[in-house]
């Protein structure tokens, strides 16, 4: 029922009680001579009357009560149809709004049964992609594996070449062993370092790229010091069969300089970073450093111009080295767990090596094969071809430095246990340990040399002496006085002197 009807009704029942009310008037006054006429005869009837009358009017007030009641009842019914009318279209409204919210499910449903169609189709083609590679991985196993046979057969002959090479050198000692008695029983003076150089002589003139060398002396004089960097100097090496001597320092330059007048012949800008080591190409042509920037700077000698920025370590490169035999080969070792080979022509990386430990120091031993000393004390070597682990061999709690001899035939490693080991290349068993009682290695850097013709040790030691080992007597070692800090590198050069060492306060000591 709505409102207008409603109205309507309670003004019709108004018109109905005032047209009764006017009705019963108009009876009232129309039979009012008639009432006095028969009152006057019916006087005894007058009560009777006057008390219907009462009950009438009574009964009337009753009606109209009644007809109040009927009223608030009606107001109360159109109240309440108002408030259902209310909730009715609320509940329209929520009707409304479930269905739409039915169609976008619906349409929700639809996308997703199209997206599991679209992803079942990918699924199917990853499964076969799946199955294709584990066919090539099939393939790849079986040509590692014969790859490793042929590996295993290359080292078999170059194990058997090294062992002629000791026939031959064993050899050379009967005959040095032989000759000492000979001479011993004639009495001439100078005979055992008359011997050795015969013996060395026969041995070194049957190897290849064999290059005649002053026998390198013990030194025990500074020659010359020059302060080289700023903030320290944790890396020096002589130019190939030269005496001109490169430095890196803690000041972001590399500087050349000429160890008979001391006299700096040029430096070299554009590290971003510390110097942590160096190398120069076989034909020096090229100098490259290793910076705590990440990278590696290869700049020409000659012109002081940089060649290359090598990229590629995602942490501190902490060792680099050249090949002995192809002057754009280049190896270089990072705190990232990597070894990476570079291409100096193109400056592009050819081969990264993952290793379990970081490498603290790397040498080539030949053109194929470098040699490696790791923070968890192991010398490894490496074929870089197919970046495999060769051999391996525990040397030092943890290895700080490695260097190959000019030979080829011995590396010696230093460690933090502060001994330094010499080992037989062909055996990778040391032939000789060095160490002294206030010898002392310094840091991860700490970096010892072997002299040219590989009869004398030299390593720094934190408390600013240099110690040198000579092998004939490697249990008492001759002391360099001179720095005034912790000695960080010495290299020998290959001319067999003179000997350099520098500090952490940036000076160079030039030993003769």
């Amino acid at each position: 029922m709505t409102l207008d009807e409603i109205e309507i009704g309670k003004a019709a029942i108004k018109r109905a009680i005032r047209d009764l009310r006017k009705r019963h008037l108009l009876e009232e006054g129309a039979h009012a001579p008639a009432i006095d006429a028969l009152t006057r005869p019916f006087a005894a009837q007058g009560l009777e009357w006057k008390e219907k009358a009462e009950k009438l009017e009574f009964e009337l007030q009753q009606c109209y009560k009644a007809q109040s009641r009927l009223s608030e009842q009606l107001v109360v019914e159109v109240s309440e149809g108002r408030t259902s009318k209310t909730l009715l279209q609320e509940k329209e409204l929520s009707v409304t709004t479930l269905q739409n919210e039915i169609l976008q499910a619906r349409e929700e449903i639809s996308q997703l049964e199209e997206s599991l169609d679209e992803k079942t189709k990918a699924l199917d083609l990853l499964i076969n992609e799946h199955h294709l590679l584990k066919t090539q991985l099939e393939d790849v196993l079986l040509q590692l594996k014969e790859a490793k046979a042929e590996n295993k057969s290359l080292i078999d002959r170059w194990m058997l070449e090294k062992m002629k090479d000791a026939e031959k050198l064993n050899e050379a000692n009967a005959m040095y062993e032989e000759m000492v008695q000979k001479l011993k029983a004639s009495g001439i003076g100078g005979i055992q370092h008359h011997a050795q150089q015969e013996a060395d002589g026969v041995i070194r003139r049957i190897e290849a790229g064999y290059v005649e060398v002053t026998e390198a002396a013990i030194p025990s004089t500074c020659k010359l010091t020059i302060h080289a960097h700023e903030g320290g100097c944790g890396s020096i090496v002589f130019q190939h069969n030269s005496d001109k001597l490169i430095s890196g320092g803690q000041d972001r330059t590399v500087k050349i300089w000429d160890t008979q007048t001391g006299a700096l012949n040029s430096t070299l800008h554009g590290c971003l970073g510390s110097v942590l080591d160096l190398s120069v190409t076989s034909d020096n042509k090229y100098i490259i450093a290793a910076c705590s920037s990440n990278n590696l700077y290869v700049w020409e000698t000659s012109g002081g111009r940089i060649r290359h920025t090598l990229t590629g370590h995602v942490n501190k490169v902490c060792s680099v080295d050249t090949s002995r035999t192809s002057s754009c080969l280049v190896a270089s070792a990072s705190l990232d767990h990597t070894i990476k080979i570079w291409d100096l022509h193109t400056g592009y990386c050819t081969n990264t090596i993952m290793s379990s430990s970081n490498c603290s120091a790397l040498s080539f031993m030949d053109k194929d094969t470098i040699c490696s000393g790791h923070v968890d004390g192991n010398l490894r070597l490496w074929d870089i071809r197919n970046g495999k682990c060769s051999s391996q061999v525990a040397a030092h709690p943890q290895v700080t430095s490695v260097c190959i001899s000019r030979t080829g035939n011995f590396v010696l490693t230093s460690g933090k246990d502060n001994v330094h080991n010499l080992f037989d290349v062909r055996t990778l068993e040391v032939c000789g340990t060095f160490r002294a009682g206030g010898n002392k290695v310094v840091s991860t850097w700490g970096r010892s040399c072997i002299s040219a013709d590989e009869s004398c040790v030299a390593a720094g030691s934190a408390d600013g002496l240099v110690y040198v080992w000579s092998r004939r007597k490697n249990d008492i070692p001759s002391l360099l006085e001179g720095h005034s800090a912790s000695v960080l590198s010495c290299t020998w050069s290959d001319l067999g002197e003179p000997l350099a060492s520098s500090d952490r306060n940036g000076n160079v000591f030039i030993w003769t």
